[in-house]
This record gives C-alpha cells, sequence and structure tokens, in this order.
C-alpha cells in the first residue's frame, strides 16, 4: 500500500514536470474556490479535519467520519456584484460502519450575456430584437468513495472521479476527467490529512464552433480558435488541525493548510521553481457544538507599489454557524482572490442530516 501510494505521488510530479512548460497555470480555477460557508470562513483549511458531506470535494477520506447515515448539502454564492453564480449540492451516506459513499455537482456560471452579432438587421438598422443571450457555465461531477483501512490506526483514504464540463454558449464546449486522491489521520489529538488533486492531471478537450465566430474574427483580426486539449496539473495540499476544549461547553479548532503547486513561481509565500507553497490559517470557536464563530487568513501575496516598493497582503474571511437539531445552517463573508476591487460576498450553505432509525 505504502509503495503504491509512493509511486502514485511520483507519478503526478512526473505529469507536472511533463507538462509545466505548455499547461496553463490557472486551468478549471472554479475547482479552486471551495465549497461550504463554514469552509470559505476558514479560508478553505478543510483538508485534515473535514468530515461531512463537503468531504467529497475538500477530502474524500473524511467521507468515513460523516455523524448521519446520510447528509444533504446546499450552497449559493454570488460574485463581482451578482454577476458570477456559484451554487453547490452535496450527498453523502454511509455504506457500512468502515466505508462511504459522496455525489457533489459544482456550477460556476455567468448567466444572460448579450450576443449582439446580429444587432444590425439587412438594412443596416439597430434591431434590439436581435440581441441574444447565452451562458458561459463550468460544471463539475464528483463521485466519492472512501475507507476505513488497517495499515495505521485511525488512517481513512478516499478518491474522487470528476467529470468537468465547460460551455460558452453555443461557440465552445469542453469535456474533461480526472482523479483526486485524499487520505486523513488521527494521532492523539492532532489530524493529519493530505490531498492530491488531479493526480493524473485534468485533460479538457476543447471543441470550438468556428463558422459561428469565423467571419467576425476575420473582420477584427482575432485568431481563430481551435479545438484544444488543455491540462490541469496536479496540486497537494497538506493539511494539520487540533480541537482545544476550553472549559465545559466552549471549544476552539485550530487549522492549517499548505497548498503545493508544481508549475512554477508563483506569487504567493514561499515560491520557487518548480513548486510554491501557499499556506491559510482557519479558527471556529463553538458553543456545545451548536453555535460557531470562524476566522480565516489566507491569499497571502506580495504587492508592488507605485514607487516600485513591495508589500504584503492577506485576504480575511469571517463566518458564522448554527446547528439545530438535524440542520446546519452556515455563513460567510469571504471573496475570491480579488483584493484590489474587495469585492466580498456573502455565501449561505445548508446542510441537513438523516439516520435510518
Amino acid at each position: 500500500m505504502k509503495k503504491s501510494i509512493l509511486y502514485i505521488v511520483i507519478f503526478s510530479l512526473s505529469i507536472s514536470n511533463i507538462f509545466a512548460q505548455r499547461a496553463p497555470k490557472h486551468s478549471n480555477e472554479f475547482l479552486s474556490i471551495g465549497v461550504g460557508a463554514r469552509a470559505l470562513a476558514m479560508s478553505n483549511t478543510q483538508v485534515a479535519n473535514v468530515e461531512d458531506v463537503t468531504s467529497g470535494y475538500w477530502n474524500p477520506a473524511g467521507l468515513v467520519n460523516i455523524h448521519s447515515d446520510y447528509e444533504f448539502s446546499l450552497m449559493h454564492a454570488e460574485y463581482f456584484a451578482g454577476i458570477a453564480k456559484y451554487d453547490f449540492a452535496g450527498f453523502a451516506a454511509k455504506i457500512d460502519s468502515s466505508s462511504a459513499l459522496g455525489i457533489s455537482i459544482i456550477r460556476f456560471a455567468v448567466d444572460d450575456i448579450p450576443d449582439t452579432r446580429f444587432l444590425y438587421d439587412a438594412n443596416g438598422s439597430i434591431n434590439y430584437d436581435n440581441i441574444r443571450f447565452f451562458s458561459a457555465a463550468d460544471y463539475a461531477f464528483l463521485v466519492s468513495y472512501a475507507r476505513k483501512v488497517n495499515i495505521l490506526d485511525g488512517l481513512n483514504v478516499g478518491g474522487n472521479f470528476k467529470v468537468v464540463h465547460r460551455i460558452a454558449g453555443d461557440f465552445a464546449t469542453a469535456w474533461g476527467f480526472g482523479l483526486d486522491l485524499g487520505a486523513q489521520i488521527k494521532h492523539k489529538k492532532w489530524q493529519f490529512g493530505v490531498m492530491l488533486r488531479d493526480i493524473t492531471g485534468t485533460f479538457n478537450a476543447w471543441n470550438h464552433n468556428t463558422e459561428l465566430v469565423e467571419d467576425i474574427y476575420v473582420q477584427t483580426n482575432n485568431e481563430i480558435p481551435e479545438n484544444s486539449v488543455e491540462v490541469t496539473l496536479p496540486k497537494a495540499i497538506f493539511g494539520a488541525a487540533r480541537y482545544f476544549r476550553i472549559k465545559k461547553k466552549f471549544g476552539l479548532l485550530t487549522s492549517i493548510d499548505l497548498q503545493t503547486s508544481f508549475d512554477g513561481k508563483r506569487n504567493v509565500i514561499i515560491k520557487s521553481d518548480p513548486v510554491s507553497i501557499d499556506p491559510s490559517l482557519g479558527i471556529e470557536f463553538d458553543y456545545s457544538k451548536t453555535v460557531f464563530l470562524r476566522f480565516g487568513a489566507g491569499n497571502i501575496q506580495e504587492l508592488k507599489s507605485f514607487d516600485e516598493s513591495t508589500y504584503w497582503t492577506f485576504q480575511p474571511n469571517f463566518g458564522l454557524g448554527i446547528n439545530i437539531k438535524q440542520v446546519t445552517l452556515d455563513y460567510a463573508l469571504t471573496d475570491i482572490g480579488d483584493q484590489s476591487a474587495a469585492l466580498y460576498s456573502h455565501v449561505f450553505s445548508l446542510k441537513a442530516f438523516i439516520d435510518k432509525k
């Protein structure tokens, strides 16, 4: 088992080295936003401590630790002053005491984009009735499986098979497939986790309907798009967390994640070629596991001023949560990295728990 994991890691790093020179650094970035208001409020520090229906996204190994037989989750967020819509739906179920299954659906889209190609009619007059509308949307479908293993006490492993579908109206579509692997282990009061995203590289095959835009592209001296394959390179996320009991009814969860990329130097706190590491921190206060207060800090970047001097910035996040019987409602005030515009968004997510009995 250990050798198999080692081979997979080596293979993923090999994929990174092979494609790093021609693969974009920000392919399928909508899958890097995150799901669940709890996670977003804690700056996405979930790899080690996630144990609910959102584990299918953050770390499938956490599905083994869901607290009910069935869990459901819904999330809605809007970014860029409501222009972009981001939605998530998840389901998780225990198969037996040692395994669990999860299904996740993600949609990130800008809808009702005006298509003004036919704004002018045959007589050269403007006809607003000829304006059509289309959507640019990204979809991801994840099927997750997790299982306890007997190699080490407290060790869980899991994996995702994901399908990515991207559309830009009738102009272009893409299909992609990929795999993720994750593991979690508990040692005394500590929790550790690792998530290997796009372990073999996720390949998106783009198909462009050039006949729809060829005339306009020629008139405007733009390059006519061609069918192509886009590669999302592997990433590794390492996490650690610890829960502290404060008095009788109060508790504190602290967590840290290290997102490690292998596609060259990035603008993060630890940067080199080819490995860069982006750390995030999160804390969660709770009262009787019923009311929650959350904070997070991440997206640490070095920016340049007009006088050529540099300074460091980070993105703070905030959130609240309440658990009433079999329902949990979470809220987060967060962004997706656009620090200059400071367009923070309100994110809400709902979780429901159902037991067979």
